[in-house]
């Protein structure tokens, strides 16, 4: 027995349809009503995995936080878990509605449309897996002071997907995480101290012990100067062009402004004491040589004034 072909669905009149499609219609409300029990359980269930969701995004931050977790890397981990849950609960909600669709299946169709995203989105994913693994590994921390190629400040934000540095100008420069992944970072507040070195010059006149004895000491009373983790360091270093060269190296601050500061005072207390000492710090000089005699010839000194000895009386 053929079955019956309606003329009305709902009230509505559809007889002005062809035959086929008023069967294709019927066969879908048809099915409908027949997957409506599945349907409403698997909005149940969905409805109680949002539930579940929500607790744990109550709970799961307070225990992260007690674990002394960053808070950029504690979202990440609630979001990840967010997502893992409701992946498992729409796989499971979409086979509770439709029996036909095993998980097998539905996993198989999430795969191949997952390759295609990845695709479309590869430099997303790979900041995004940057992030997390910068997150996690803490190379660097907010308020660090950090150089990567031309980039340098200090940083102020770490987010799952960039990270946003403050240059010593002011200016604000957001970087992918994958650049600074890929890249070596030199983290320039690694320790509360850093070395920092000048160079400084006496005359060749001078007694090289005694130079470095005045530039040792005027060093060590600076109050920047971190003597008590390391000891400074004043080393003659070279034959310059037209001074005896030290390289004069010390502790002090880890930020730019105490290297910057640090300097300021200690250049100030060399050449303060040097000049106390009356030690030369030399200009440079040049001598020139001539393979023959050179000429010399006298001026008188009404030329060289403007002036006669008459019009001066």
């Amino acid at each position: 027995m053929e079955p019956t072909i309606p003329d009305t669905l709902f009230g509505l009149s559809i007889g002005f349809l062809p035959e086929p499609m008023r069967a294709q219609l019927a066969g879908y409300v048809t099915g409908f009503w027949a997957a409506l029990p599945q349907i409403i359980a698997a909005v149940t269930f969905l409805l109680f995995v949002l539930i579940i969701v929500k607790v744990m995004r109550a709970i799961l931050p307070r225990v992260l936080r007690r674990a002394r977790m960053r808070t950029a890397l504690v979202d990440v981990l609630v979001m990840l878990t967010s997502v893992t849950f409701w992946l498992l609960g729409g796989l499971i909600a979409l086979t509770i509605a439709f029996p036909t669709i095993t998980p097998g299946k539905a996993i198989t169709a999430l795969g191949i449309g997952s390759v295609a995203v990845g695709f479309a989105f590869k430099d997303v994913f790979e900041n995004f897996l940057a992030g997390l693994l910068l997150l996690i590994r803490e190379p660097f921390s907010k308020g660090d002071y950090i150089q990567c190629q031309e980039i340098e400040g200090q940083i102020e934000e770490i987010t799952i997907r960039d990270t946003h540095i403050r240059q010593t100008d002011g200016q604000l420069v957001v970087a992918p995480n994958g650049y600074l992944f890929k890249n070596p970072v030199t983290i320039r507040t690694a320790r509360d101290v850093r070395r920092t070195t000048i160079i400084c010059g006496v005359a060749y006149g001078e007694d090289v012990d005694r130079a470095r004895d005045v530039i040792e000491r005027a060093v060590r009373a600076v109050d920047q100067v971190r003597d008590d983790v390391q000891d400074v360091q004043i080393f003659a270093q070279a034959f310059g062009s037209s001074s005896i060269d030290f390289e004069v190296t010390w502790w002090t601050g880890s930020r730019p402004v105490d290297i910057r500061s640090s300097r300021d005072k200690v250049v100030a207390a060399i050449k303060r004491a040097l000049d106390e000492e009356g030690i030369e710090i030399p200009f440079p000089y040049r001598t020139m040589t001539f393979k023959g005699a050179v000429p010399v010839q006298s001026i008188p000194a009404e030329d060289v004034t403007g002036t006669k000895g008459s019009d001066r009386a």
